[in-house]
């Protein structure tokens, strides 16, 4: 089988370079291209330098220069600049794995949109444990859908951008799903004050922000006499690489679509393509 040519964006990040680092050890695919901002600090550099083993493939801020030849582009950048690409590889027939977080709305329907063009994987965590952690989560709301409040609490390094996590964030959607309630309904994100009892229908968040934690999320199903947890702790981006490559072979025999990891792992029924 053909190796997948592979390009990475924010390739001078951490996680672009634990990106680099899965693909040039992986077997099945190859890295042809790697994409930055303007003047990001790796630009014009061999992007597996790092490593002691040049790849040949110099990061660009061009998008043009740096996806020629790619059959597909993993990005964990930042939501304007994913939106950018997204549109770019939707023109010229470019897979996608998208694992940034912090999308609105719109830069959802925009994905949504693009990938009526060319094929997505698009979710905010590619670790298998994480998405084998929502279908249990799925499971578990079910059984605990009265008499037990939920709570999911997630823990991250201090240059995260965003909260709650878009991991955190899919949690509580698979539970309100799984409960028949929509989270932008019955979401609760900041508690300050007087804030009276606690509506059993909510599902509250808490956010924690410190150090180099790479990604803890826990959700807590609190009942009369006893409660249930479910953790997921990341120790490395290990994780995330891998499960973005899983993703990327998936997509090599798909045109267009939007999927998720769920998908990817064969969790759901079908894919929604």
């Amino acid at each position: 089988m053909k190796p997948l040519n592979i390009a990475v964006a924010g390739a001078s990040g951490r996680m672009g370079r634990m990106l680099i680092e899965a693909i040039q050890n992986a077997d099945d695919t190859v890295l042809a291209g790697a994409l930055d901002v303007p003047g990001a600090p790796g630009l014009g550099m061999d992007a597996a330098a790092f490593l002691g083993k040049p790849a040949n493939v110099i990061i660009e801020s061009d998008l043009a220069r740096a996806l020629d030849g790619v059959d597909c582009l993993i990005d964990f950048t930042r939501p304007e600049g994913t939106l950018q690409h997204a549109a770019w590889c939707a023109r010229h027939g470019i897979r996608m794995v998208i694992g940034t977080t912090g999308f609105d709305d719109a830069g959802k329907a925009a994905i949504a949109e693009a990938a009526r063009q060319t094929a997505i994987v698009f979710a905010p965590n590619m670790s298998v444990g994480v998405n084998v952690t929502m279908k249990l989560l799925e499971m578990a709301a079910k059984s605990f859908a009265e008499g037990y409040d939920i709570e999911i609490i997630e823990a991250h390094h201090r240059h995260k951008v965003d909260a709650p996590s878009g991991t955190a964030l899919k949690m509580g959607e698979v539970i309100a799903a799984a409960l028949g309630r929509n989270l932008k309904e019955v979401g609760v994100f900041a508690r300050e004050g007087v804030t009276g009892e606690r509506d059993p229908s909510s599902i509250g968040f808490a956010a924690i922000r410190g150090g180099d934690i790479v990604g803890d999320h826990t959700v807590l199903f609190a009942g009369i006499g006893e409660r249930v947890e479910i953790t997921h702790k990341s120790s490395s981006r290990v994780p995330y690489a891998n499960g973005s490559l899983r993703a990327a072979r998936f997509l090599a025999d798909k045109q267009s679509g939007l999927y998720d990891m769920q998908d990817v792992l064969g969790l759901r029924d079908g894919g929604r393509g």
